[in-house]
């Protein structure tokens, strides 16, 4: 079996005295399909996170609790999920992959089925913000590293097709649950998707385990994976300022839309059409980085959302507004998915995880940047053009940065 990108076989390899087959299972073949079946399993109730919105005027009539508050249960339930994602890679080859998502699927089962039953903001923030969050976050880590120690080719279009995933989840959940609230109440919402997380969590295990394939042990590191800091900075940097844009268009692309003119039809179309786009632009990033040097795709990611910000700059009008939320937030799709498809080319495979996780920290401190700023500046001056224009400077910079990143694979 070739090793993508490093110029070795697996046998060859010897990481801390462990070689590369000692981290599959013992005698079984490894079937990559099914550890991409599991994580797509997983991954879609899962991205059921960015439909929250769908949740805001239903839990505040009933609780009685504020519009701060519920930005607060998301907020926290961001930072959970990256938490997660941190603290998962610490715990591979410590535990065996059923069994640890077994732990995370339950954490993630548990903490939504407390939502559901939640009488007042605390309740929310215990089961949506920590226990949903923690769960799904290192839940989405070991899905995406049992995957990067299976798949030997087009690991770029693979993993954009990974971080595509959560966009199309919320693209199918937000109206299945507007549907569920309208007919049955929230909290029979909230307790069917606690469900289906438990189908999912059940069926990922099964096809993980008919993958063959385990976690890296503790402390596995390869001596090409050192000496990338650099690197590591500049995507963190790129992946930042696309995605303080990006979330931005996601959590008020409604309101910006209706800032700048838009009736509330135009505002709902395009909000429903730009979610779908950047998980069509999540798969696409990730596939053009197989074909392409990743600083190439990724300063075109951030030339477009630029390009975006800028005519939403200079032609203020309801339909420019549609059309650049929508570049600025393909901007933002297209850098996730270049960025899962970099990772996989700067860095081992049996490391895929705890450099993601690690970088996934600027998707965290994006979320409660630029996007609560926007909220700030709106207040002030009851517009987006400000914001618009910090926007597209982000997005200038990242271009910037982008081209200084390595035109060759590790």
């Amino acid at each position: 079996m070739p090793d993508p990108g490093f110029g070795v076989t697996p046998r060859d390899r010897y990481l801390g005295g462990a070689t590369w087959e000692s981290f599959m299972v013992a005698g079984k073949p490894q079937h990559a399909w099914a550890a991409i079946a599991a994580v797509t399993v997983l991954n879609l109730p899962l991205g059921s996170i960015y439909a929250f919105s769908v949740f805001l005027k239903p839990i505040e009539a009933e609780l009685g609790i504020h519009r701060s508050e519920m930005s607060l249960v998301f907020g926290l339930a961001s930072v959970g999920f990256t938490v997660g994602m941190l603290l998962a890679p610490t715990l591979f080859g410590r535990i065996p992959i059923g069994r640890l998502i077994a732990v995370c699927g339950a954490a993630a089962v548990v903490g939504i089925g407390l939502s559901a039953l939640a009488n007042g903001l605390l309740g929310l923030l215990l089961g949506y913000s920590v226990l949903f969050g923690l769960g799904g976050g290192a839940a989405y880590i070991v899905a995406q590293q049992s995957v990067n120690m299976l798949v030997t080719r087009n690991k770029g279009l693979v993993n954009g097709y990974i971080v595509g995933l959560y966009p199309a989840g919320a693209m199918i959940s937000a109206p299945l649950f507007g549907w569920a609230n309208a007919a049955f109440g929230y909290r029979t919402t909230l307790t069917a998707l606690s469900g289906v997380l438990l189908v999912s969590t059940v069926a990922a295990i099964g096809l993980l385990t008919h993958a063959g394939a385990a976690l890296p042990p503790p402390g596995t590191v390869s001596a090409s994976a050192k000496g990338r800091t650099a690197i590591f900075i500049r995507m963190w940097t790129v992946f930042f300022v696309a995605a303080a844009a990006g979330l931005t268009v996601l959590s008020q692309a409604a309101g910006i839309i209706a800032a700048y003119g838009g009736n509330t039809a135009l505002a709902l179309a395009a909000t429903t059409g730009i979610t779908g786009a950047i998980a069509v632009a999540r798969l696409s990033g990730g596939w053009l980085t197989d074909r392409f040097p990743v600083p190439y795709v990724a300063a075109f990611a951030q030339s477009f959302a630029l390009v975006g910000a800028v005519a939403l700059t200079l032609f203020p009008s309801p339909m420019v507004a549609a059309l650049a939320l929508g570049m600025v937030g393909m901007g933002y799709g297209f850098i996730s998915g270049a960025t899962a498809g970099g990772i996989a080319a700067y860095w081992p495979p049996e490391i895929y995880g705890r450099i993601a996780s690690r970088l996934y920290i600027a998707w965290c401190l994006a979320a409660v940047t630029l996007p609560i700023l926007a909220g700030h500046l709106y207040d002030l001056t009851q517009g987006y053009g400000t914001t618009v224009i910090i926007a597209g400077c982000g997005n200038l910079i990242g271009v910037v940065v982008a081209l200084g990143l390595p035109r060759s694979r590790a």
